[in-house]
């Protein structure tokens, strides 16, 4: 089942604004909350600190105030604990309505917590309809202690309505603001979203176009952020992708040169030989001869890219034990001294006075000494020399030395002679693996192999491999 493609941009937005909505409920929350709690808590401050005054001052100079005179004092209590923006109750324990400043006492009881909180002996705030009205009113109650006895409770009555209408006010116009701040931030979020959406689309149509080939298509990366940088990577990879097939087309042309060569030198060798004499036994075999040089030469190039596609495939198999190094050097030397001698050339084989022994697969390890050795003399020219040392480099590893006289490597092409299919110079003959495969053997080994290059100087090829410790292992010599 395909899935439904979201995109980017409403993504980004939607998930901004929600952040940025969320934010502002909260924010606004706590302010309504906070607002409305200042005016509240004022008010109730107000009818607090004016109860707690009168009552103070009329229970110290009233003087015969009791509970059995009480009622004696309603007038004056009323008229002394008046205040002119709320209505006073004087409520006895009951609940009953003693006095009050509108003249008016009700024949309903006051059964609210204000009142019985004002009984124990604390200030009682509530808010609430009015009973009888339905308006929004607050009450607080304070006790009116004489002599520590509560003789009665001093209930103050407030309208809301007025404060509310203030609180509704300042709410729209806070949720107004808030409503401004989100269309300003989904106005910056579409154009942040832009902003990364649009290059990012023409990264897009860029990429698009290179899978269908085009690889000349190039992106700006003028960006200084992230999406410059993906711009470069997407350059760069665009310009390794003609590179590589650049060195892909060159080494087919090489390798088909190099197996056109054999095969033509065959071919016309087995033609002369079916046209000609055959009793005639010297030209016979030279045919022979030729067509079982270029025949093995066509083997050894199979080898090699068989040998190429096994390594890079992590396919090859490797038969370890612990090489005696003075052998492996001097086969390896022996069996190049042929071409050295037809290209006049030195060879010159410098050992250890030291037994020593690595470890690894010796026909592996000689095939790379081969290569390295073929390598060396197929780029000195006649009269130059070849060197290969073997010596201990450290405690546990071993090196081998492979050096030349010969036409050195340019610096632009030096470190690039261990790629695949990489030819400095691809009029040579080879198939440009040779050093590839010599790299990717000896890091099978647990080694390193390091090139380094002195144009029209020479070459040196470093090969570090991990010695064989311990007496007990048998040397394959």
């Amino acid at each position: 089942m395909r899935l439904r493609r979201r995109s980017l941009r409403l993504q980004m937005v939607s998930r901004f604004v929600v952040a940025v909505l969320l934010a502002l409920v909260l924010v606004e929350s706590v302010f309504f909350i906070a607002v409305r709690q200042f005016y509240y808590s004022g008010i109730v401050g107000v009818l607090s600190n004016h109860a707690k005054v009168s009552t103070s001052f009329y229970t110290r100079f009233a003087g015969d105030l009791h509970y059995t005179n009480l009622n004696q004092h309603l007038s004056r209590l009323v008229t002394s604990f008046a205040y002119e923006t709320a209505e006073l109750e004087i409520v006895d324990r009951d609940g009953s309505v003693l006095a009050g400043t509108s003249g008016f006492v009700s024949s309903g009881l006051v059964r609210t917590a204000d009142v019985a909180e004002a009984w124990k002996g604390g200030t009682g705030v509530w808010s609430g309809p009015n009973p009888s009205t339905g308006e929004h009113i607050m009450a607080v109650s304070m006790p009116l202690i004489f002599q520590g006895q509560t003789l009665a409770v001093a209930r103050y009555v407030t309208s809301l309505e007025e404060v509310d209408r203030v609180l509704r006010a300042i709410y729209i116009i806070a949720a107004s603001v808030g409503l401004l701040v989100l269309v300003l931030v989904l106005l910056f979020s579409l154009t942040l979203a832009d902003s990364i959406v649009r290059p990012i689309k023409v990264m897009t149509r860029a990429s698009a176009e290179m899978a269908r080939g085009r690889f000349d298509v190039r992106l700006d990366v003028s960006t200084p952020n992230e999406i410059g940088e993906l711009a470069g990577t997407l350059n760069y990879m665009a310009s390794e992708i003609v590179r590589s097939e650049s060195l892909k087309n060159d080494w087919i042309s090489s390798i088909s040169h190099e197996i056109r060569t054999p095969l033509s030198s065959i071919k016309g060798w087995s033609e002369t030989m079916l046209t000609g004499d055959l009793e005639d036994r010297e030209e016979t075999r030279l045919g022979l001869s030729i067509i079982s040089k270029e025949t093995e030469r066509l083997v050894g190039l199979v080898e090699e890219l068989l040998d190429f596609s096994r390594l890079y495939q992590k396919s090859i198999e490797l038969d370890i034990s612990a090489v005696a190094l003075q052998s492996l050097v001097e086969e390896a030397a022996l069996q190049m001294r042929s071409k050295t001698a037809a290209k006049h050339q030195e060879l010159r084989l410098l050992l250890p006075k030291e037994q020593l022994a690595v470890r690894g697969d010796f026909n592996r390890l000689k095939q790379v000494l081969l290569n390295l050795l073929d390598n060396a003399i197929k780029f000195t020219p006649g009269e130059g020399w070849v060197e290969l040392e073997a010596m201990r480099f450290d405690e546990e590893h071993a090196l081998v030395r492979v050096k030349d006289s010969g036409i050195g490597i340019a610096p632009e092409h030096l470190d690039k002679v261990e790629q695949k299919f990489y030819q400095a110079d691809p009029q040579k003959e080879g198939t440009g693996l040779g050093l590839a495969i010599c790299h990717e053997i000896v890091a099978l080994h647990g080694g390193t192999m390091e090139v380094t290059s002195v144009e029209g100087e020479g070459t040196e090829i470093r090969v570090l491999l991990p010695l064989a410790l311990g007496a007990e292992e048998d040397v394959y010599r």
